[in-house]
């Protein structure tokens, strides 16, 4: 659902379109204890692509609410690491 979610979403920013770049950006997020996508951080951008590492954060703060980890019955909140795969 998360894949479908990102092709739906994700614009491929205009100067890396003409440039040719690709690439992957690793975000790091944290999914709180009501499933809310917060403090998303870039850990490894794309080179040389500022735009396509704001556009991860765009379209990973689009997410709709997750369902929240969970420690011994209760919700808690949790970290999460992704790739975003820049590819033309």
């Amino acid at each position: 659902a998360m894949n479908t979610f990102f092709a739906n979403n994700i614009n491929y920013p205009v100067t890396a379109l003409q440039l040719g770049l690709e690439g992957k950006c690793y975000l790091k997020f944290v999914v709180r204890e009501n499933g809310e996508v917060s403090n998303v951080k870039i850990m490894k951008g794309v080179t040389d692509c500022p735009e396509c590492d704001k556009e991860a954060i765009r379209v990973v703060k689009l997410m709709p609410n997750w369902k929240p980890a969970m420690m011994n019955g209760k919700a808690v909140c949790s970290y999460y690491s992704l790739p975003v795969h820049f590819k033309l």
